[in-house]
C-alpha cells in the first residue's frame, strides 16, 4: 500500500486507550492526543517553524504549563512514537517458528494495518513532517541508533543472545537502515517493506546495471 492509498480498513485502532485505563487515565491519554492533533494542524496550515508552544496550547484549550506536563519540547510533540509500544508487543507475538526478518515483517504489516484510518493519517502527517522538516531531520540519526537499540533488544530476546551480540546489532542496523529507504516525503510506504523483507531475505543481490544507451552523434 503506498503512502497515497487510503488507510488499512480495521475499525480496532492499536493507539486507542485501554478499557482497563481508570478514568484520570482515560482523560490524560484524551488530552495528550488532543495536544498532538491540534499541533499538526497548526504545522500543516503554517508550518513547524512559525508554530509556538504558546500556540498549541491555546488550541489544545490547555495551558503551557500543562503542555509542558506532556510534552517536554514541541519537537517531542512530533517525535514521540506511540506505535512503538503495539509493535513490540506486535513482534512478541510472532510465531517462534518465523525468522526474526520473517517476524518483524509480519509484525510491522500488523501494526499498521491494526490502526485505525485516524491514527494511520497521523502517523503518514506525523513521518512526512519529520522528512520534510529541516529542524527535525537533524535528529533522525539519534532517533536511528534508539530504534537500533530497540529492535536489538527484542530479536535477542527472541533468539536467546545479548543485545550488543555483533551480529544481533549488525542485523538490527541493516534491518533500520533498509526499512528507512520505506519512508519518503509521502511518508511511509507498506509495499517497500515487502520488497524490502524480501530483498535482504535474498541476500540482497545486486547485478549490474543495463548500461544506458549511447546518444547518437
Amino acid at each position: 500500500m503506498s503512502a497515497e492509498s487510503k488507510a488499512p480498513a480495521r475499525a480496532h485502532s492499536g493507539a486507542t486507550t485501554s478499557p482497563r485505563m481508570g478514568l484520570r487515565e482515560r482523560k490524560k491519554q484524551r488530552t495528550r492526543r488532543t495536544i498532538r492533533a491540534e499541533a499538526m494542524k497548526l504545522f500543516q496550515r503554517q508550518g513547524y517553524s512559525a508554530t509556538t508552544i504558546e500556540q498549541i496550547a491555546e488550541a489544545a484549550d490547555i495551558s503551557p504549563s500543562t503542555f509542558f506536563r506532556y510534552f517536554p519540547t514541541k519537537e517531542q510533540v512530533v517525535l514521540a512514537d506511540d506505535v512503538d509500544p503495539i509493535m513490540i508487543d506486535a513482534i512478541e507475538s510472532q510465531p517462534p517458528e518465523l525468522s526474526p526478518l520473517a517476524a518483524f515483517r509480519q509484525a510491522m504489516r500488523d501494526t499498521f494495518h491494526n490502526l485505525d484510518p485516524q491514527d494511520w493519517q497521523f502517523e503518514q502527517d506525523r513521518m512526512k513532517l519529520i522528512y520534510n522538516e529541516p529542524e527535525l531531520r537533524s535528529v533522525i540519526m539519534q532517533e536511528t541508533e534508539r530504534n537500533v537499540d530497540l529492535i536489538a533488544g527484542l530479536l535477542a530476546r527472541r533468539i536467546g543472545r545479548e543485545p550488543d551480540d555483533f551480529e544481533v546489532r549488525t542485523f538490527s542496523g541493516a534491518m533500520i537502515g533498509a526499512m528507512m529507504t520505506a519512508f519518503g516525503r509521502e511518508g511511509l510506504d507498506l509495499d517497500k517493506v515487502d520488497r524490502i523483507a524480501e530483498f535482504i531475505a535474498a541476500g540482497m543481490p545486486l547485478g549490474p546495471g543495463t548500461p544506458a544507451p549511447e546518444s547518437g552523434d
